[in-house]
């Protein structure tokens, strides 16, 4: 039985609409800007420098980020921290109940996009820490680094 390149793009197009659908509207603009700069199932350490570009991920005032992590999950196992799959840490803080593969990038050189150089990310295991709203992550907090392995 063939299965027709326009029936996969229908169920595709239901299945985002129906995981999505209980999402309010206010969670969608930070937790699509927290999936850009933080979601990288099929992320490498030789990617840093390429996928922040392609991504347009920037610090403050466009500036380049000084640190930038990719967690090497799928966006479920994410989406769970901000509920049964964290602990809430105070206010809406949450920290994975569950260590995962991340790719922390971290500036080599630059000032402002596109000059950000990166170099070889490093790839390690750890708890992770989100900033959720309503159940959706929206902040990955860089600053809290509670390390499972190397």
């Amino acid at each position: 039985m063939d299965i027709h390149q326009s029936a996969v793009i229908l169920l595709l197009v239901l299945s985002v609409s129906f995981s999505t659908h209980a999402q309010p509207p206010h969670i969608k603009p930070p937790y699509q800007k927290f999936f850009i700069q933080h979601f990288g199932p099929d992320m490498n350490e030789q990617k840093c420098t390429s996928e922040i570009r392609k991504r347009g991920i920037t610090g403050t005032d466009d500036g380049c980020k000084p640190v930038n992590t990719f967690i090497q999950a799928n966006s479920n196992d994410i989406r769970v921290v901000c509920g049964s799959g964290g602990t809430q840490q105070g206010g809406n803080l949450f920290k994975s109940n569950q260590p995962f593969p991340v790719i922390t990038c971290k500036l080599q050189s630059g000032v402002r996009a596109p000059k950000c150089e990166y170099g070889k990310g490093k790839k390690s295991t750890r708890y992770v820490v989100l900033g959720c709203a309503d159940g959706w992550p929206k902040h990955y907090e860089e600053g809290i680094m509670d390390a499972k392995t190397g």
